[in-house]
């Protein structure tokens, strides 16, 4: 995944409201306005994060009649999942050296 790909989507998954409309277009298409009713936000503030998450590949919109149904590109998500994958390992192993650390000095202690 490039770079400036990988940076936009995580800019566009950094914020909350993004994240939950990312939630809702999991369950399947829906229009700025279905998107919008859980928010206390206007209709063009709601416009305003689809259109960043569109810009960063993670939400696309198309035609239909007069409405323009939102949809979640999952592809672009799985690309994000597999670019934190890769440091899972890491983490897991570390963590794991921490806690054997953690555990050798409290037998230390009794």
């Amino acid at each position: 995944m490039q770079t400036d790909t990988l940076n936009r989507a995580f800019a566009a998954l950094a914020d909350p409201t993004r994240r939950a409309i990312l939630a809702r277009l999991a369950s399947g298409e829906a229009t700025v306005n279905e998107l919008a009713e859980p928010f206390a936000l206007t209709q063009p503030a709601v416009s305003k994060h689809i259109k960043v998450l569109e810009q960063a590949g993670l939400v696309s919109r198309s035609r239909l009649a007069q409405t323009r149904p939102c949809k979640l590109e999952a592809a672009r998500l799985k690309d994000v999942s597999d670019w934190l994958e890769t440091y899972r390992g890491m983490w897991e192993d570390r963590l794991d050296r921490l806690g054997d650390y953690l555990n050798s000095t409290e037998g230390n202690k009794k």
